[in-house]
């Protein structure tokens, strides 16, 4: 596996991971909205979880590559998120 072919296989994994956490974030989210000033609890998780998505999938790389991701690899992580943007809001809003 070429080291292009790693870092996607790195990035979807991350991915999944984030996505997976959504019915969690939801719930923890709607419990104490009043503490966390929330008035959007959707809107929040969706930031929390391309945050997430965003902040891993670079901590990955860097992991991988042992130092800073280049500015090619933060486009590339931010591509492929943003790219996961309307299955994040379907699992959010449905």
């Amino acid at each position: 596996m070429s080291e292009e072919q790693q870092l996607e296989e790195l990035i979807n994994q991350t991915l999944d991971g984030t996505l997976s956490t959504i019915p969690i974030y939801l719930q923890e989210i709607e419990q104490n909205k009043a503490d966390l000033h929330v008035e959007n609890v959707k809107e929040f998780v969706f930031g929390v979880i391309v945050g997430m998505a965003l902040g891993m999938a670079g901590t990955a790389i860097a992991s991988l590559r042992m130092g800073m991701p280049s500015e090619q690899d933060q486009i590339k992580v931010r591509d492929m998120v943003y790219a996961k943007i309307p299955l994040i809001r379907e699992r959010i809003y449905s």
